[in-house]
C-alpha cells in the first residue's frame, strides 16, 4: 500500500507574534504517526488570504491530506475559509446545513457574525461524527479545523479512523556508545536497509544511556532484519536495552 502523506498548515498572526502558544501541530504529529500517515510538512503562516491560498494550493497538490488549524471564527482576521476557497478558485457560499445548525443553536439571537460560521468554500463536504455538534468542513483534500486546541482535538478524534492505514513498526535500542563512534556503522546499516528509517538521538547528562537508535518501517520483518544487523555491530557490553 502506498504511503499516505500529509501536511499541517497553522494559520494565525497570534502564533507568529507569540501571543498564543501553538499546540495543535504537536497533537496532530502524534495522531498521524499512530495512524500510519507520513507527515511531510508543517508551516505557520499569517492571516492573509493570498498567503493562505498559495500555501493551501501548493500543499493540496503535493500531499494526500492537508490539515489547517485556525482562522475560522467570526472576526475580521478569520480568513481561512476565504483563503481555501481562493486556493481552488471557488466562491464562498453559505451552507444550508450549517445555517440550520446555527439557527438551532442561537434561535432569534442571530447576527451576521454568527452567520459567518455557516460560510464554506463552494462544493465543500461536511463530515459528521458521533459526539460532534459541528461537522468538519473538507474542501478537496483539505480538512479545515479551528485553532482552539480542545475543539480541534475533539473534532479530529471523532473522524481519525478515516485516515488509518498500516501503522509504523518502531524499535528503539539504547546504548552507552558514543554517537561519533556509531555514525559509520549506522551509515552502513541505512545503506543496507533502505526501507527502514534509522534515527540516532544522543542524550547528555544521563547516566543510563548515551544514544537512542530507532528503527522504523511499515513491515515488522524489515525492522527485525535491521535490528539483527544493528546488534551484530554494537558493543554488547555497552548495550542498555531494546524496546
Amino acid at each position: 500500500m502506498p504511503t499516505k502523506t500529509a501536511s499541517i498548515i497553522i494559520i494565525g498572526n497570534e502564533i507568529l507574534t507569540g501571543k498564543t502558544r501553538e499546540k495543535n501541530s504537536e497533537f496532530l504529529i502524534d495522531e498521524l504517526h499512530r495512524l500510519g500517515i507520513a507527515l511531510r510538512r508543517i508551516v505557520v503562516i499569517p492571516d492573509d488570504i493570498e498567503e493562505i491560498a498559495r500555501v493551501v494550493r501548493e500543499h493540496a497538490a503535493r500531499f494526500d491530506y492537508v490539515f489547517t488549524s485556525g482562522g475560522i471564527g467570526p472576526t475580521h482576521d478569520d480568513l481561512t475559509i476565504a483563503g481555501v476557497a481562493r486556493a481552488f478558485g471557488r466562491a464562498v457560499v453559505r451552507n444550508a446545513r450549517l445555517e440550520a445548525l446555527i439557527r438551532e443553536l442561537f434561535g432569534d439571537g442571530l447576527d451576521e457574525a454568527r452567520m459567518r460560521m455557516a460560510d464554506t468554500p463552494e462544493g465543500s463536504e461536511l463530515i459528521a461524527a458521533e459526539g460532534l455538534r459541528w461537522p468538519v468542513v473538507v474542501t478537496e483534500n483539505v480538512y479545515i479545523f479551528p485553532g482552539v486546541p480542545e475543539i480541534l482535538r475533539s473534532k479530529f478524534t471523532a473522524i481519525r479512523e478515516r485516515f488509518r492505514t498500516t501503522p509504523y513498526r518502531t524499535t528503539s535500542v539504547y546504548t552507552q556508545e558514543d554517537e561519533f563512534d556509531l555514525a559509520p556503522r549506522l551509515s552502513r546499516l541505512a545503506a543496507e536497509h533502505p526501507d527502514v528509517e534509522i534515527g540516532s538521538y544522543p542524550t547528555f547528562g544521563r547516566e543510563e544511556y548515551r544514544v537512542r537508535i530507532t528503527l522504523e518501517a511499515r513491515e515488522t520483518a524489515a525492522v527485525q532484519s535491521a535490528l539483527s544487523d544493528l546488534l551484530k555491530n554494537l558493543d554488547p557490553n555497552r548495550l542498555v536495552r531494546i524496546e
